[in-house]
């Protein structure tokens, strides 16, 4: 419980005071009073906020109040001072014939303690004050424990404000489609230039925006990953500035790896876990098997911070088991108009040969995958069918699919109908998987618009099988698709649509001090 400071104020002079705004100050109405004083009346300043304990009987405001033994007044200031002693609060006190016998008054100054900045963003400070007087005249000494405003991600449920892709001297077609599909989802783009870029077009891996809020401000703020590309001063020259925070955490050179791009680092929406309320989410990255002795981690440092913010308690999954080793690789999350007001929707090489199964009986065996793209071999649903290095391959990440499926049931408190499974194989390379065709799951969420890596799959009556299988997976929950071609300029260099590109959202109207912690 927090205890207003107590002052004294003397009915024949000035007392200055120096208080912190928002806290609470009290002076005994009684002890401050001249003798054969009966009543007394307040005044004050705008910015000056006051009240009676007890509660005096109610009177005209113009009316001296009686004054009683144990009369105290509590006030304190709602905004910083402009000045020194810039704002006043008087007391009169009067005797039985209402004549007046002395007056007490206070010249006030506020300040403001602002915790928006904590160059270490180690989630607490603590302040030990001690002011002096007089030698051995203590007037206030107190030791206060400061919360420091989090730095709080945004999940796809989000509204977006803006969003960034890269230039590069290869990736027009890809950009014209990026720009078709903001405009009709009427958010801004912005497009980091070659010059800025450096030819380094994985915007998401690079960055992370998320904000800080506190009651008088609220701003975003973005962490700059360590992966320390060829994008790795976009943040801090082109983001920035006065009204734009900037957070980066630095880690030994020899302990960064893929995992420390944040294409491996998500949010969820709010969530409810036995009877837990997340309401800001939770944080989710990708990390070794737990067992394992050896395998590629997230750094510490960066984990260090996620864990110091609170408020959006992070869930680690098992990400090393791909080639790159993004979490945004198997997995993503979609606004929804039911149930928990989102889905989650998961890579699933079981859903894919579900789904060529089924063209195989229908008689589309010899439908191929990948035709229209230059240098590029195409394949039939059969000789897929009939791969059994690829199926036993396809077996062994589905296997890694269903333990984090397992973890995010369970830390998120989901059911079997709050996920999606998406059609999408993988293949191994040097003993960790890659997508076969273009990975649909990492795609950008724009609201109910969603841009997702054309997977130039089997053509089947002159459509895609996999194209219209998303569809029929996603409309439903009146989400719009749209097919971006990234195969040559993202896909065939490790990435998808998610990883060239970035969105910054609306913050939450859920105010993170709310949290019980």
């Amino acid at each position: 419980m927090t205890h207003p400071r107590t002052l004294r104020a003397h009915y024949a002079q000035t007392t200055r005071v120096v208080c912190v705004v928002g806290s609470e100050l009290n002076v005994n109405l009684n002890r401050s009073a001249p003798p054969l004083a009966r009543f007394y009346s307040v005044k004050c300043t705008p910015g000056v906020h006051y009240g009676i304990r007890p509660s005096p009987q109610q009177t005209s405001h113009l009316s001296p109040v009686p004054l009683r033994g144990n009369s105290v007044l509590l006030f304190c200031m709602s905004r910083a001072s402009q000045n020194e002693n810039d704002s006043k609060l008087s007391i009169q006190y009067y005797g039985d014939s209402a004549e007046v016998l002395g007056r007490a008054v206070l010249h006030l100054t506020a300040v403001e303690i602002s915790l928006d900045v904590d160059a270490d963003r180690d989630g607490v400070v603590e302040i030990n004050n001690a002011n002096k007087g007089l030698p051995e005249t203590p007037i206030f000494t107190d030791t206060v424990v400061f919360r420091v405003s989090p730095w709080i991600m945004t999940p796809n449920t989000l509204r977006p404000v803006e969003v960034f892709v890269c230039s590069t001297s290869d990736n027009y077609k890809f950009l014209k489609s990026m720009k078709n599909l903001v405009a009709k989802a009427g958010y801004k783009l912005k497009i980091c230039s070659e010059y800025v870029n450096r030819g380094d077009r994985w915007m998401q891996d690079e960055c992370e925006f998320g904000y800080i809020d506190s009651p008088h401000q609220r701003f975003p703020v973005v962490l700059d990953s360590p992966r320390n590309g060829d994008l790795d001063n976009f943040p801090y020259d082109e983001l920035l500035g006065p009204d734009f925070g900037y957070v980066s955490r630095v880690a030994d050179a020899g302990d960064v790896s893929s995992l420390d791009s944040f294409g491996n680092l998500e949010v969820s929406p709010p969530v409810t876990v036995r009877g837990t309320h997340y309401p800001l989410g939770r944080i989710i990255i990708g990390v070794a098997f737990p067992t394992a002795t050896k395998g590629r981690n997230m750094t510490k440092v960066v984990q260090d911070f996620l864990w110091a913010q609170k408020v959006q308690e992070p869930i680690a999954l098992f990400s090393d088991w791909l080639f790159v080793g993004h979490v945004d690789e198997f997995m993503t999350f979609v606004p929804a108009p039911d149930r928990k007001g989102f889905r989650l929707l998961l890579a699933s090489p079981d859903a894919a040969y579900k789904l060529f199964r089924g063209l195989h009986s229908d008689g589309h065996g010899q439908a191929r995958l990948f035709e229209g793209l230059k240098d590029e071999k195409t394949v039939t649903v059969d000789e897929i069918l009939d791969d059994k290095v690829l199926r036993a391959e396809n077996d062994y990440v589905q296997s890694c699919i269903d333990w984090n499926r397992d973890v995010l049931k369970r830390e998120l408190g989901l059911d079997d109908e709050d996920i999606v499974d998406l059609p999408i194989l993988f293949k191994l390379h040097e003993h960790r998987a890659l997508p076969y065709y273009p990975d649909m799951v990492n795609m950008i969420v724009l609201g109910r618009d969603l841009g997702i890596p054309k997977p130039f799959g089997p053509q089947v009556h002159g459509r895609c099988a996999l194209e219209a299988e998303m569809l029929s997976l996603l409309c439903g929950l009146g989400l719009s698709c749209t097919f971006i071609d990234d195969f040559a300029t993202y896909h065939k260099l490790l990435g998808e649509v998610h990883c060239g590109s970035n969105v910054r959202r609306e913050p939450f109207d859920f105010k993170w001090w709310n949290l019980e912690m």
